[in-house]
């Protein structure tokens, strides 16, 4: 473990030194990379040298032990008895820094939402989910763009598709990805009965095509004249656009945007996600004997958190025990950390399983 830390370490100062040559700040995008990974890296430094410093004192005081003089050694104990139980809490706290991060963690996203079964009610309870991202989203200080709004009849929002970019965005917020359910009494309920109502929630991280590994070579493009409403331009040009993977046939369209070049890249972003879709089923598919929770993958097949209103309580059904229950004036107050929280150690806590058993 020491070694891997130490090449952390000398990794993080090459990063330092990088952040200060003006060829690399010239460079933005290759300048947020690089700062990006540095920043992940800092926690892990920062434990070790406190580790290093603790293992330091420990050898002093066992040499301590070792002096003539009573007193001295009567201090060395002391010492001891209060730093070697915090080398194991350390090492500990080491082994957890050091599970292999989820690589698209750091990735910015794609955010959805759409009322589920519920009719009005659940377009109502859409609303209350946005607002209660929102708050998240401006408290962790990430910069949120809408790219598609369909409101409700009677409020809320039928579907949202937000881009949502800042630091960590994809690795705090896959655990969202699922269904939602709310159980409290509607404003259009007369008769004050509880009714439970649906939504979900999709997180896809935003993939460039390096991410993908696509090769140029394996995308046939065609252009055609869009159909339906949008006006003499939308249906006179072949402004839509359809790309097909040919090594896997995955098909992907865009007529939404009005120039080609816009529908190009809507529907190369879409290839993206669909390409990466397949991968990670097959690769779910492969590693379904070893896994024994569904913490952190993004399925979205069942309900993942109930919002109940008249017991003022969410429960995350991926939890366990009392650690599975929070408040639900606070969580719908933008307060996600706890729930976050909880199931990052819950996904490391498996994925240390996981390290053990292979």
């Amino acid at each position: 473990m020491l070694e891997k830390l130490q090449a952390i370490k000398e990794r993080y100062i090459y990063l330092e030194e990088q952040l200060a040559d003006p060829e690399l700040i010239a460079n933005m995008a290759r300048y947020t990379k690089v700062n990006k990974e540095y920043k992940n890296l800092t926690p892990i430094v920062k434990a070790f040298d406190t580790y290093l410093e603790l293992l330091s004192n420990i050898r002093t005081a066992r040499e301590m032990l070792r002096e003539e003089d009573p007193e001295m050694r009567d201090m060395a104990r002391l010492e001891l008895d209060e730093l070697e139980p915090r080398q194991e809490e350390m090492e500990e706290e080491l082994k957890m820094l050091l599970i292999p991060k989820d690589p698209e963690d750091d990735k910015d996203v794609i955010f959805e939402i759409r009322s589920g079964t519920g009719g009005d009610e659940a377009s109502l309870f859409a609303g209350d989910l946005y607002r209660m991202y929102s708050r998240y989203f401006e408290e962790q200080g990430w910069k949120v763009e809408a790219v598609y709004i369909n409101e409700g009849t009677v409020g809320g929002y039928n579907k949202l598709v937000l881009e949502i970019s800042g630091d960590e965005v994809y690795g705090r917020l896959k655990f969202e990805s699922g269904a939602h359910r709310v159980q409290r009494i509607p404003k259009t309920e007369s008769q004050g009965r509880v009714h439970t109502s649906a939504a979900t929630v999709a997180v896809m991280p935003k993939l460039e095509m390096e991410d993908v590994d696509i090769n140029k070579a394996d995308l046939k493009i065609d252009t055609y004249r869009s159909s339906g409403a949008g006006g003499q331009h939308v249906n006179k040009t072949e402004s839509a656009v359809r790309i097909t993977h040919l090594p896997t046939g995955i098909v992907s369209e865009s007529q939404d945007g009005r120039s080609q070049i816009k529908n190009r890249e809507i529907a190369l972003q879409r290839l993206y996600v669909k390409v990466v879709e397949v991968r990670r089923e097959q690769y779910e598919s492969e590693q379904a004997a070893k896994r024994k929770s569904l913490v952190g993958t993004g399925d979205r097949s069942g309900k993942i958190r109930t919002y109940n209103f008249p017991q003022n309580r969410v429960t995350d059904h991926r939890l366990e025990g009392e650690n599975k229950n929070f408040n639900l004036e606070q969580v719908m107050e933008g307060h996600l950390a706890p729930i976050i929280e909880a199931l990052k150690v819950a996904e490391n806590a498996e994925r240390m399983k996981e390290g053990a058993m292979e």
